[in-house]
């Protein structure tokens, strides 16, 4: 069966609610058979009317002084004052205290105690609790009507043993939060036992879409997202998937079609100047200018074919290309050797101990590219620099020239084939635009990636990262 990603949701939000429900059922109704006054349940009321029952049996025919006893010995198991007032507001035992007139009103109040009540018999298990509070000071009062007895005398007082306390919790005896911020910590509990195994797929899933797409855009789309679900991101993994397998062969054959032109058109290039050198032969010194140009435009069409072949040949071979440890110090000082390139003022800065894991001549053909393309539009203006250094599993190679860098509206467009920044296609200009496509997909092959940027001191660098 499929089942969509709402389904989903709907489905554990559902199964979240049960569990809870169930859990506050068993709580409030079958586990938790307590006494009345349990802290588990809360129960402040039942509290409150048990300590003042057995406060006033302690103080039935009692004198003042030993009430005064009882209820400090109350005081100091409970952590808060108690004391017994008469309802008419005269105090029966416990520390001196001045009622406020809010509490005299409670106090006030009538009361009428059970009936049938026998003198001197035990007081019933549940009686009435006023909570109450005032301020300036802030107090909270718990207010419990109980009957006493004086000594030596069998009429019945109407009577209150209060509580009272500058804390709301009143030392845990008026409002205890422990079981209820258990009870939530259980809540939570559950609900991230059930929660947590969906979430986690989820996000496991998106992260794998995400880091598929990044993948994709990278131009490396031999990615494939290991796809096991079947609602709306299962179905999305495998349109990547198909996407990814439709560029792939999309690039791949035309690259495989632009390195098959290029050397079909090696064939007609070489009679051309085969052609050329017999009518240089043959043709008066007047119109040798005239062969000498075309000769030109065949020279610069033979040298556009042969970068189209390096930049297919790099991008169908990526796969199979061989990695290896070169050394990086070493090959550049190759290719500036290669290149004649030393009275540009090439400055190298860094060790000899920096190597990476790449193809050697993929490699070298990119340091290649990018210095003449440095020397091309910055060697005039200053030192051509470059600085490596080791980062986690990564060596970061930056070639830097002082040239006027690229517009940021174009910098991720160079590496693009046949891009280029002059719109002018002219040989006083520069290449065809396929030098920085060739440097992207030789780093490519080695497993690295290739960037550009302006220095924010001037000059422009580009940037490869290869693994080490």
């Amino acid at each position: 069966m499929r089942f969509n990603l709402l389904s989903k949701i709907l489905f554990w939000v559902f199964i979240n609610l049960l569990m809870v429900g169930v859990v506050l059922y068993f709580v409030f109704n079958l586990q938790f058979r307590f006494a009345p006054g349990s802290p588990l349940l809360g129960a402040m009321n039942e509290r409150i009317e048990i300590i003042a029952e057995m406060i006033a049996n302690e103080s039935l025919n009692k004198s003042k002084e030993e009430r005064d006893d009882i209820l400090q010995e109350y005081s100091k198991i409970y952590g808060i004052e108690f004391t017994l007032f008469a309802n008419t507001g005269e105090q029966l035992g416990g520390k001196p205290l001045e009622l406020p007139t809010q509490i005299k009103k409670v106090l006030g109040r009538k009361f009428e105690p059970p009936p049938g009540l026998p003198a001197r018999a035990k007081l019933p298990p549940r009686r009435k609790v006023s909570i109450e509070r005032t301020t300036s000071p802030t107090i909270y009062w718990a207010i419990a009507r109980v009957p006493i007895y004086n000594k030596g005398s069998s009429e019945l007082v109407k009577s209150s043993v209060i509580a009272y306390s500058d804390s709301i919790t009143g030392n845990g005896l008026f409002f205890n939060p422990t079981p209820w911020i258990v009870l939530a910590l259980g809540i939570l509990g559950i609900s991230a036992l059930i929660w947590f195994p969906f979430i986690w797929n989820l996000n496991r899933s998106i992260s794998q879409l995400n880091f598929a797409t990044e993948q994709i855009a990278d131009e490396n789309f031999g990615i494939r997202i290991d796809n096991k679900r079947r609602d709306e991101i299962g179905r999305l993994g495998n349109s990547i998937n198909h996407l990814a397998e439709r560029l792939s062969e999309f690039v791949h054959g035309q690259k495989r079609f632009l390195g098959d032109v290029s050397h079909e058109l090696n064939s007609p290039l070489a009679r051309m100047n085969w052609a050329l050198s017999l009518l240089e032969n043959k043709t008066d010194e007047a119109d040798q200018k005239y062969i000498e140009n075309v000769r030109e435009e065949v020279e610069l069409m033979s040298k556009l074919v042969d970068e189209l072949l390096a930049y297919s040949k790099a991008g169908i071979k990526a796969a199979e290309t061989r990695l290896e440890n070169v050394f990086v110090r070493q090959l550049v000082e190759e290719v500036v050797e290669q290149e004649k390139l030393t009275e540009e003022n090439i400055k190298i800065n860094f060790g000899d101990d920096i190597n990476v894991r790449a193809n050697r001549e993929l490699l070298a053909k990119a340091i290649s590219n990018v210095l003449r393309n440095a020397v091309r539009y910055a060697g005039e203006k200053g030192e051509i620099i470059l600085e490596a250094e080791n980062q986690k599993e990564a060596v970061i190679l930056k070639i830097i020239d002082s040239g006027e860098g690229v517009p940021e509206n174009e910098i991720n467009q160079i590496f693009d084939p046949l891009y280029r920044v002059e719109k002018d296609r002219a040989r006083q200009t520069g290449g065809s635009g396929l030098g920085l496509a060739i440097v992207k997909t030789c780093i490519e092959a080695c497993g690295g990636r290739v960037s550009a940027e302006n220095l924010e001191t001037g000059g422009f660098a580009i940037v490869f990262v290869l693994k080490t």
